[in-house]
């Protein structure tokens, strides 16, 4: 994962850098919403869709997590691992 936030960031800065966090956090959602889209899609309720799709926007949204998790200084692996970490716990 370290390895995708430090990539990740090479090509940002590449493009003249980090969007100011809400521009960040609206192209999260919108993301999201794209993948709902293929979702649906995939899944009949909207169509037919190939899982393609599904997997495109999947890397969508990661990529718009990780420019978030950099522009702050989060390690995106270490908050992933205390997220698992946490519902282990919660959920043996």
């Amino acid at each position: 994962m370290r390895e995708l936030q430090k990539r990740v960031n090479e090509h940002v800065m590449e493009q003249g850098g980090y969007w100011l966090p809400f521009q960040m956090l609206a192209a999260l959602v919108e993301e999201v919403g794209e993948l709902a889209e293929s979702m649906l899609i995939v899944e009949g309720v909207k169509g037919d869709g190939d899982i393609e799709k599904v997997k495109e926007e999947i890397g969508d949204v990661i990529y718009a997590l990780l420019c978030i998790a950099n522009y702050y200084g989060i390690d995106a692996e270490e908050a992933l691992n205390e997220t698992i970490a946490k519902y282990r716990k919660r959920n043996p």
